[in-house]
């Protein structure tokens, strides 16, 4: 787990970006900690408020130079349209870096990094780590419209191979980031896929994945209360490596789960061979 810090930071800019916000916080001493995988929480609503949980949020981009870090908003409920709506100079409660980045190979390999919507923010750094390393790196991008892809000419920045995918075929090609990822994954060599978006999608890439014996690193989307390992909410079924099933915390020993060992088909259930089932009640679905 990363070495979190909670502090009040500074809304320096509040940029819309089509369907999202991209939100630049001053938070001095965070930067330096985040690794790509990481993520923030930040309080909304005030101390009145009955909106009690504090929201998640992939980190986009750190600057230890400024001090600054980046959060990319998807306005959908009143938590995060609050937040959306920040102004500049508004001060902000954040705990940062929380969770487990993506691992980074030691060698230069190629790998192929997978998003649905906003679940690009960081795909980014974690694409410009690689290549520094001497690897190679492809992006396949996908959404339900063009409004709900994100960060395509950051991608372009990055590498010439990016295939864009949205569902209504308002963009590239129709279809899901599913649908070309076998080829994709041949086209550029892909010994290694990362992935974050929807839970249904990374389940599907990890399967992908998996048939064609190629490493996969998934970036869950569950909901986390707390963010900090103490509520229990955001567990997942998890195969370790001693073969044996446990529920893991998504917030702690996630958000980024080896996506071969995740137990997609079990999510939201007690699997009957899960360690402690049996105090759990297990089977009960």
């Amino acid at each position: 787990m990363a070495n979190p810090l909670q502090l009040r930071a500074e809304v320096l800019a509040n940029h819309p970006e089509g369907a999202y916000h991209r939100l630049v916080l001053h938070a001095p001493g965070v930067p330096q900690r985040v690794r790509p995988g990481h993520f923030a929480t930040l309080a909304v609503g005030g101390p009145g408020s009955a909106l009690v949980l504090r929201r998640p949020f992939a980190i986009h981009r750190a600057d230890p130079q400024a001090g600054t870090i980046e959060l990319v908003i998807a306005p959908k409920a009143a938590g995060s349209r609050e937040l959306a709506g920040a102004r500049v100079g508004e001060r902000l409660d954040l705990i940062a870096p929380l969770g487990t980045p993506f691992p980074l190979p030691e060698q230069p390999v190629s790998a192929l990094l997978v998003a649905g919507g906003y679940g690009s923010a960081p795909l980014f750094a974690l694409g410009a780590e690689i290549r520094r390393r001497g690897g190679r790196i492809g992006f396949v991008l996908g959404a339900a419209g063009t409004g709900g892809l994100y960060g395509v000419d950051q991608a372009r920045a990055l590498t010439q191979d990016v295939l864009l995918l949205t569902e209504d075929g308002s963009t590239g090609l129709a279809g899901r980031v599913t649908d070309p990822l076998a080829e994709a994954i041949r086209a550029i060599g892909a010994t290694v896929v990362y992935a974050c978006g929807p839970m249904a999608m990374l389940r599907a890439v990890s399967e992908i994945a998996v048939a064609h014996e190629v490493r996969v690193h998934t970036a869950v989307e569950e909901a986390m209360a707390c963010g900090t390992g103490i509520c229990m909410t955001c567990v997942l079924p998890v195969v370790g490596e001693d073969g044996r099933s446990r529920f893991v915390r998504s917030c702690t020993e996630g958000p980024v789960f080896d996506g071969a060992r995740v137990r997609w088909a079990d999510i939201g259930s007690v699997p009957d061979d899960l360690e402690g089932a049996a105090a759990m009640g297990g089977g009960l679905r």
